[in-house]
């Protein structure tokens, strides 16, 4: 395509505006106050990493900081000696670029950045929102063949698009990397009240394991609560002015984005309405055990249907589904039912309203938010088991670890949101089972409060705050993130 002169004009003002660091070293200063996701840690090394030829692919969902990521990433590659007219950013949502190609708006960025010899040095560019782009990977993947000297990173919201058009067209030239809405351990770092937990250790199933106990357990149930309710959105868990009316930010710019433009546009939904339906209710129902059978029943939607959309919401890192295993931990084979969460509990709070330590649904939350500090993790085989337990009795535990090799249990966690199993742990029937029937030793029961280890016949039970349960399995997801990224 051959640009006009004065489109490239009005290119090139546009792209000075969106990169002020060649003028003055810096990225935005609404970026720059604000403190850096300790996945940052993460995505940075890998970045800079330029000894393999390949594109860094960011996806994520919607508002949990992957274009304020890619500034810091920015900011941080300027700091340790990267010349700033060498690093370019473009917004592929800005209409200006609407049909121009990938590589003239690199061509077109150098010569704004005043950088003649930039053919010659190690570049970084950077591809905001780049789904909008059709068949942005094939335009990707020629630009990483023929400028070896440039590491491109591009972000995206649309998972499924974005997945598969990298593993298809990308394959040996893009390296994926999912940012997770805020875990409970990055909120209490950015919210500066880590001083809420004290680290220890104890015996664990034989080994000595790192926990972290609770200095000043209400405050730090109300800092729960608020991560519940907000947390999930750096902006809205930020804001005071936006946690007013979290619901008008989140369901514009996240939920109505989602279910009203990406998804249709990607997938070629027609009826909308059926799918905002759906997703409403099970955001209503977060944790709660769902079949086809009763999804159709309930909202008149073929099985088929309701399977396709189940799928979107879940590419769309909305939802998380959950499968169900028996009482020894094998799957079933005929998969009539399936928990399902949402994969941050903020949303439940954007389309209804917030909740508090004492409502009927706190339960459900508090479960849902636990499992969003699983569902990012790499590498985890987790599942709820469900079985019958006697002629009129259903056994279930909530959480169960999985070895893949095995094809067993390897732990159990019961979510309570109430001390009251503390005190009277013989009430964990469930469990018991489970553990007998898994001969597991040792299993994990979360509590509103309270603290402890308690011995019974049947193995030991370690009781901790559904709060410290959640710090401790975000901030473990982290660092299994850094491992298996080698870092």
């Amino acid at each position: 395509m051959i640009l006009d002169e004065h489109i490239e004009k009005r290119i090139k003002g546009r792209l000075k505006i969106d990169n002020p660091w060649w003028t003055n070293g810096k990225i935005p200063a609404y970026y720059g106050g604000m403190m850096p996701r300790a996945y940052l840690e993460i995505f940075y090394p890998l970045v800079k990493n330029c000894k393999i030829n390949r594109a860094q692919i960011l996806m994520g969902p919607r508002r949990v900081g992957k274009t304020v990521m890619i500034y810091h990433t920015i900011q941080r590659l300027i700091d340790n000696g990267v010349d700033p007219s060498n690093i370019v950013y473009i917004s592929i949502e800005t209409p200006i670029y609407n049909g121009v190609s990938l590589e003239q708006l690199v061509e077109i960025a150098m010569t704004a950045s005043d950088n003649s010899n930039w053919r010659n040095t190690q570049c970084f560019v950077f591809f905001d929102e780049v789904q909008y782009l059709k068949d942005w990977e094939i335009h990707l993947k020629s630009l990483i063949d023929t400028y070896k000297n440039v590491r491109f990173v591009a972000s995206g919201s649309a998972a499924a698009a974005l997945k598969k058009s990298s593993n298809e067209s990308g394959a040996g030239r893009f390296s994926d990397f999912s940012l997770p809405p805020l875990t409970f351990f990055e909120y209490v770092q950015l919210r500066k009240v880590s001083h809420l937990l004290e680290e220890y250790s104890i015996t664990w199933n034989g080994h000595k394991t790192h926990c972290f106990k609770a200095t000043d357990i209400t405050v730090l149930n109300d800092t729960f609560i608020d991560y519940i309710n907000y947390g999930g959105y750096p902006e809205v868990a930020f804001n005071e002015q936006l946690q007013n009316d979290p619901g008008q930010y989140i369901r514009h710019d996240i939920i109505d984005k989602v279910l009203l433009r990406d998804l249709p546009s990607l997938y070629g939904i027609s009826d909308v309405q059926e799918l905002n339906s759906l997703f409403t209710m099970i955001a209503y129902n977060s944790g709660n055990e769902f079949s086809y059978e009763s999804l159709a029943s309930n909202s008149g939607v073929q099985k088929d249907t309701l399977r396709k959309y189940v799928q979107y919401l879940e590419a769309a890192f909305l939802i998380k589904v959950i499968h169900r295993a028996d009482n020894t931990a094998k799957r079933y084979q005929r998969e009539h039912s399936f928990k399902i969460y949402l994969t941050n509990p903020s949303l439940r709070c954007a389309l209804f309203q917030p909740i508090t330590m004492t409502d009927h649904e706190i339960w459900a939350l508090v479960e849902t938010a636990i499992y969003a500090q699983w569902i990012p993790r790499l590498g985890a085989n987790i599942a709820y088991a469900n079985w019958r337990l006697g002629r009129k009795e259903i056994g279930e535990v909530d959480i169960v670890g999985i070895n893949s090799g095995r094809g067993k249990a390897d732990w159990a966690v019961e979510v309570k949101w109430s001390d009251r199993y503390y005190d009277n742990p013989s009430e964990l029937n469930s469990l018991k089972s489970f553990m007998e029937t898994n001969r597991l030793t040792h299993a994990l029961v979360t509590t509103k409060g309270l603290s402890g280890l308690k011995d019974m016949p049947w193995g030991s039970l370690q009781f901790m705050p559904s709060a410290c349960y959640a710090y401790i399995v975000g901030r473990n997801t982290l660092n299994r993130t850094r491992d298996v990224m080698g870092l």
